[in-house]
């Protein structure tokens, strides 16, 4: 539902921002009040009479008129507690509260608050008697000729004497002669900076800070910076005097810093922070701090702001900047010009007429409003700074010209306005100096950044045999550590493909890096190996950080899913390889497996076999090139509503499905001999790759009849005209692996297999005729035109017995509604994930739930299209408060079943009780052995031969709820913690998803004596 917003303030600022959200898609009306001629009745914007100085008037008028979010512009009203006062009356507000804008409302609060938390600023002191100010400039040991008013004085309370006997004036003009008012009643006398003068602004969402791209406002009236202090006449974004190493420092030392010491100090900041900055020789040091966005600075960030506003404002009130950080414009500078009053800051002439505002527009000139009104169907002039002209280009002076060129157009007699706005940063840039790499396309620093950024993602892939730490020059891994006796090193590498080319264009990377490992990994497994690590090749023209972080990321979450370690990469800059946006992908897996256990067993492998077909996501990563001629043939775009797939979803959503990962699904079955060979499906497709495991002298029939074949594959054959041949030599059919079973084993494996995927008995081997085609399959046309409805030709008993109930179909049922809480990765997060996503789960997750904000859980579900919630308890006052929002977060989702996936919260008996018998935990050991806390640990001190994971309902006592699963685990003589938690984890990925389709399904209950109750009749 389109919500209606309310803008709180009448400048420039308030005009650039209603104009964004006016913008989204979410946004039915942005009302501005009191607004100015420019949002008067301007599309989705329009201005409002209402008073703001009330707020209960103000709350009330948001209630009759469905106001869904207000936005508060100017700073007076966050000082007067309007954003306490309304979110008190239920209505959300956006800013921080009266006492976290105390950094703004009181320049005294906002220096001593820097000096307790370390925070660099210039030497400080502040006075209510202007005869010890004096005293103090004249006898300080550095120069103190900075004066500024504590209160707030509208951005003009502060003067920079040019010596003592000036500044000394100022305090007196100031505290004595009130200049601004009961703001000067204490001053603040500071150090005179010397350096470059830099805004840089930043979302808070009480925890996390997402940095907006610095800007620089000019503050003098005239050009060279000459003439009296204004409220600003001009700004520019973004300045290229600070890197992006320098931006990275002053949101750690600064803006992090700042909204730390806020919630230490009971003030948690929730909005835009805006520090003013001087880069002086011994670093950024903090002139002030403002507690929402800057004017002139907002008219050049919003529209180099890429993401949906809206979004970003609903991201930093839910606590979300962590996962959904605003993404911006790259490679585009942009200017603002401010158009002010004859006479200006000085008194000045209102109600003249302002024309040629249309022209401009059409100049592809923005023009924000400030101090406009209507007046007899025109617009006049009613303020000191009356317009701003924002001009967005690819160079900062491309944009200067644009802008001035703006400024020219627009008549407004006797307006006052600055020429150089950006002089500073033009200065810089065209300074001679000497050639470096980044002139020549490769940003060193940049790599720099990417490999600190995805360090961490790398970290989280150790594994036993390796701790996955990048930055050496090779990558070690310990065979022996890993529990092998006479392992055959395997090896994989493979790429996407075209696939990427969909990705690119659909500016969504991350889940390519899952195709990458899939493809290596998955060959890998063809050997009967585990896969051990991965390495990764990106390459690019142009190295965009926040793309390839994200690919990388994915890669990184993948090894993760595949149980290897992300050992190291490569990241190749090449300028004039690739075209803008472009770049390529190659990966590179190792594996062991021991020698009598090596695949395909071809000596096994014998007439009567059975092959069991293993579910794909889709077309998984081949067969692109083919299936972006057949779109170009039926007209549709990426973008297109899918003919295909689950309903709303885009044509470029399903074909971008990431690959399956079979190997933690697979390496039990494959360690326990049932499984003589394993075809990966990949290019070649059914055709050419079931035969690379069989003896020369083996056909294979297999019958499409008998398995599930995904819509998408339907409608390529159709439209594309593709014969049954071309199918079957291109695409995977539905089918990601195949694996050849001894007759007897075929019905235990295929259990084991769909208790956590889907798959089929979909074929049969048999002596190879002469002359006769290696792969047979039967009703593949049949079952294309029929789609993935279950089977309804009658094919008969298979020649080798298998009945044809080996392929049941489901009937569409109500799945049970799961809510998961976590606090770290969620490794048994993505099991239950995996689960739910199959056609025949009971389960259906609809929301992750963590007490820590930024942890990789939050990511997994977000990939997977899951809503996530942080309820951090270091914010809550008491357990039962923590445990209350809880609550009511699972309400809100209409939360059936709730799992505790790594957890690492104690939860109160009350809510305990609320969900008895919907609470489900795992716990690494076979319970009711090795309760609490280090549980491998104590199986390793007791010296027990078996341990395991225990899936239980959660009781009141810790570890003793009443027991649904177990998964036992051998403890091997060199066992370590680390090695025995290991193949616990494995254990428990197992394990909790069969428990959770147990319950979901109506499989077990928990009876009111607290003992299980087994029901055969249950849909699961």
């Amino acid at each position: 539902m389109a919500e209606r917003v309310l803008m709180i303030g009448s400048g420039g600022r308030e005009h650039a921002l209603a104009w964004k959200l006016a913008q989204s898609p979410h946004i039915q009306e942005v009302l501005v009040a009191p607004g100015n001629a420019g949002t008067a009745n301007c599309g989705k914007i329009s201005n409002s009479e209402v008073s703001v100085s009330n707020h209960s008037i103000l709350a009330q008028f948001c209630k009759e008129h469905s106001v869904g979010l207000v936005l508060v512009g100017p700073e007076v009203p966050l000082a007067a507690g309007m954003v306490d006062d309304l979110q008190a009356a239920g209505v959300q507000c956006f800013g921080p509260s009266a006492k976290a804008a105390q950094l703004e409302a009181s320049k005294s609060f906002s220096k001593a608050f820097m000096d307790r938390h370390g925070i660099p600023t210039a030497h400080w002191c502040s006075f209510t008697d202007p005869q010890e100010a004096c005293s103090y400039i004249r006898t300080a040991s550095f120069p103190a000729l900075v004066v500024k008013a504590s209160g707030l004085a509208a951005g003009k309370g502060v003067i920079v004497a040019k010596d003592q006997e000036e500044a000394c004036q100022a305090v007196v003009d100031i505290m004595k002669d009130k200049m601004f008012g009961s703001a000067g009643e204490t001053v603040v006398v500071e150090e005179l900076l010397e350096g470059e003068e830099v805004s840089c602004l930043c979302f808070s969402d009480g925890c996390t800070v997402s940095p907006m791209p610095p800007a620089q406002d000019h503050k003098r009236l005239q050009d060279g910076d000459l003439g009296p202090n204004t409220g600003g006449m001009g700004a520019y974004c973004p300045t290229p005097q600070v890197s992006q190493e320098l931006l990275q420092q002053i949101s750690e030392t600064v803006l992090q810093k700042t909204v730390d010491g806020m919630k230490e100090e009971g003030a948690p900041y929730v909005g835009v922070l805006y520090a003013g900055l001087m880069l002086t020789k011994q670093g950024p040091k903090v002139l002030e701090f403002n507690c929402r966005f800057g004017d002139p600075e907002c008219q050049v960030l919003m529209p180099l702001l890429k993401s949906d506003l809206y979004e970003v404002l609903q991201s930093t009130l839910q606590g979300k900047l962590a996962s959904s950080a605003p993404v911006w414009h790259q490679d585009s500078s942009a200017v603002t010009v401010v158009m002010a009053s004859p006479g200006y800051p000085g008194s000045y002439k209102k109600g003249v007429t302002i024309t040629g505002l249309s022209q401009v527009e059409e100049m592809g000139v923005h023009v924000f409003h400030a101090g406009t009104a209507l007046k007899e169907g025109g617009v006049v002039s009613s303020g000191g700074r009356v317009l701003t002209v924002t001009a967005v280009r690819s160079s900062l002076e491309m944009a200067l010209h644009a802008a001035n060129r703006g400024v020219a157009a627009v008549g407004f007699l006797g307006a006052v306005y600055r020429r150089d706005i950006g002089h500073r940063a033009i200065t810089h840039l065209t300074q001679h100096r000497g050639l470096t790499y980044k002139d020549s396309g490769v940003d060193i620093a940049a790599g720099n950044r990417l490999v600190d950024m995805i360090k961490p993602f790398a970290k989280a892939t150790s594994r036993s045999g390796c701790n996955a730490e990048l930055g050496g020059f090779a990558g070690l891994f310990d065979l022996k550590a890993a529990g092998f006796i006479d392992p055959i090193l395997v090896s994989g590498t493979d790429g996407v493909g075209t696939k990427l080319k969909i990705g690119q264009a659909c500016q969504q990377h991350s889940t390519l890096g899952q195709d990458l490992v899939a493809m290596c990994v998955n060959d890998v497994l063809a050997q009967g190996a585990e896969p051990l690590f991965f390495l990764d090749y990106f390459s690019c023209g142009r190295l965009d950080v926040g793309v390839a972080s994200a690919v990388i990321g994915g890669v990184a979450e993948a090894c993760g899913l595949a149980g290897c370690a992300l050992l190291g990469g490569e990241t190749a800059e090449m300028p004039g390889v690739y075209g803008p946006g472009e770049y390529d992908l190659a990966g590179f897996c190792v594996g062991a497996v021991e020698r009598g256990a090596l695949l395909p067993r071809l000596g096994d492998i014998c007439d009567g076999d059975l092959l069991i077909g293993v579910a794909a996501s889709g077309v998984h990563s081949n067969g692109f090139s083919l299936v972006q001629k057949v779109l170009e043939r039926a007209g549709v775009t990426y973008s297109s509503p899918a003919p295909f797939g689950k309903p709303g979803q885009t044509v470029g959503e399903v074909l971008l499905t990431p690959t399956k990962i079979y190997s933690r699904l697979l390496l039990p079955i494959l360690r326990s001999g049932a499984i003589k060979g394993y075809a990966h499906i990949t290019g070649g497709g059914l055709l050419e790759n079931i035969p690379r495991m069989l003896p020369q002298e083996l056909s294979v029939d297999l019958d499409a009849s008998r398995w599930i074949i995904p819509p998408v594959f339907s409608w390529l054959q159709e439209e594309g005209g593709l014969c049954e041949e071309e199918m079957g030599r291109t695409f995977n059919c539905g089918l990601g692996a195949v694996l050849v079973v001894a007759f007897p084993d075929a019905q235990r494996v295929l259990r084991q297999l769909q208790a956590h995927e889907d798959a089929w008995i979909v074929g049969s081997l048999a002596h190879k005729q002469p002359g006769a085609e290696p792969v047979v399959i039967r009703n593949l046309k049949h079952s294309l035109r029929l789609g993935p409805s279950p089977c309804v030709v009658d094919q008969g008993p298979m020649q080798n017995g298998a009945s044809q109930g080996d392929n049941s179909s489901t009937v569409p049922r109500k799945r049970t509604r799961v809510g998961v809480l976590i606090s770290g990765t969620g490794t048994n997060l993505q099991a239950l994930m995996e689960q739910a996503k199959r056609t025949s789960s009971s389960a259906e997750i609809v929301v992750v739930i963590s007490n820590r904000p930024g942890v990789l859980g939050l990511k997994r579900a977000s990939l997977a299209g899951i809503q996530t919630r942080v309820v951090d308890h270091k914010l809550y006052g008491s357990q039962a408060e923590f445990d209350g929002t809880i609550d009511r977060v699972l309400e809100e989702f209409d939360v059936e079943v709730v799992c505790l996936a790594g957890f690492m919260r104690i939860l109160t008996g009350s809510f305990v009780r609320k969900w008895k018998g919907k609470l489900l935990n795992i716990h690494p050991s076979l319970l009711p052995s090795f309760k609490g806390v280090n549980a491998q640990k104590q199986a390793l001190q007791a010296g027990a031969r078996v341990t395991g994971c225990t899936v239980h309902f959660v009781a009141e006592e810790v570890d003793a709820g009443a027991i649904i699963a177990q998964e036992a685990v051998p403890v091997l003589m060199n066992d370590t913690e680390e090695s025995l938690s290991d193949r616990i984890r494995e254990a428990e990925h197992r394990a909790f998803p069969a428990a959770l389709e147990l319950v979901a399904g109506g499989g077990v209950s928990l009876g009111d004596d607290g003992r299980i109750f087994w029901n055969p009749n249950a849909q699961g």
